[in-house]
């Protein structure tokens, strides 16, 4: 069985660590060849400026396949769809349309008077542009203002019918999380590629606190698994070892593509890449 495709997706820095982080970050996983890269956009547009830099410089320096992450948080319409352009002009591609978080401080997200209402309307926007292959999110699990399973659902089909063509999922904790998503979507007459989204734990109780805030359910024999590896020092052992052997079952399960939210933490993500078969290419330059 072939190696799977992948995608990694990193956040832009906002101090001068955080910095070398991301350099650090792309230039140990741009060897794998991602089939693109994606970079986060801070609730209420914190980092769109920093964002942007972080776009632009990989793409240019590194030759990746870059999708700039847009959201419809604290920005009229007309801003919107400038950034977009600026984007544009910058040879980026592909986006990432999303609704956004609500900005710090609020409980829910709340459109701008002169803003986008919901991604559905960004989407619209940005494909009658004609200048951007669009991705979006995709819940596996309930959202945190969906009602139900089928309210993600019929959301997605509306972000796909409204000119997306595919869709990156929250991460999960187990594979059939995924595949219920995936039959569901398939019976609701959805055909673009849904691409699962793979959380490398750095951090168990990071981890924790990401998934209560976005709805993912958190297996409760995680807890003990983590807190023994704690105890021997090995929660990095046990992180990769979940992580692929969760890919695992998703490749075996019909998944051809990965996207790993790297925290831009570079380690992990490559040995679960290298666990999977996923190795860097090499010139015969360099081993000559």
């Amino acid at each position: 069985m072939p190696a799977p495709r992948i995608s990694l997706e990193f956040f832009p820095p906002q101090t001068l660590d955080a910095s070398f982080r991301l350099w650090e970050t792309v230039q140990i996983l741009a060897p794998l060849k991602p089939n693109f890269v994606s970079v986060t956009y801070g609730a209420g547009g914190t980092t769109r400026k920093l964002t942007h830099e972080a776009v632009t410089t990989i793409g240019s320096h590194y030759g990746l396949n870059v999708a700039a992450h847009l959201t419809c948080v604290e920005a009229t319409r007309a801003e919107t769809l400038e950034i977009a352009e600026s984007y544009a002009k910058a040879g980026v591609t592909e986006i990432v349309a999303l609704r956004g978080d609500a900005p710090k401080g609020a409980d829910r997200f709340t459109a701008h008077d002169d803003g986008f209402a919901s991604s559905v309307e960004l989407i619209e926007a940005l494909a009658e542009t004609g200048k951007f292959k669009l991705r979006v999110g995709a819940y596996p699990e309930a959202h945190p203002d969906a009602p139900d399973m089928k309210a993600n659902v019929d959301w997605l089909k509306r972000k796909i019918d409204a000119g997306a063509s595919s869709a990156v999922t929250q991460f999960f904790f187990e594979a059939e999380s995924f595949f219920r998503f995936r039959d569901a979507c398939e019976k609701a007459g959805i055909d673009a590629p849904i691409i699962p989204g793979i959380l490398p734990i750095i951090s168990w109780s990071g981890a924790k606190r990401f998934a209560q805030r976005c709805g993912t359910s958190v297996p409760a024999w995680l807890d003990g698994a983590f807190e023994k590896a704690a105890r021997d020092g090995r929660e990095d052992l046990l992180a990769t070892a979940l992580a692929t052997e969760l890919c695992d079952n998703l490749i075996q399960g019909g998944v051809e593509d990965l996207h790993f939210y790297t925290l831009n933490r570079p380690h992990l993500t490559r040995d679960i890449c290298f666990a999977l078969g996923i190795v860097p290419e090499v010139s015969l330059q360099n081993v000559a």
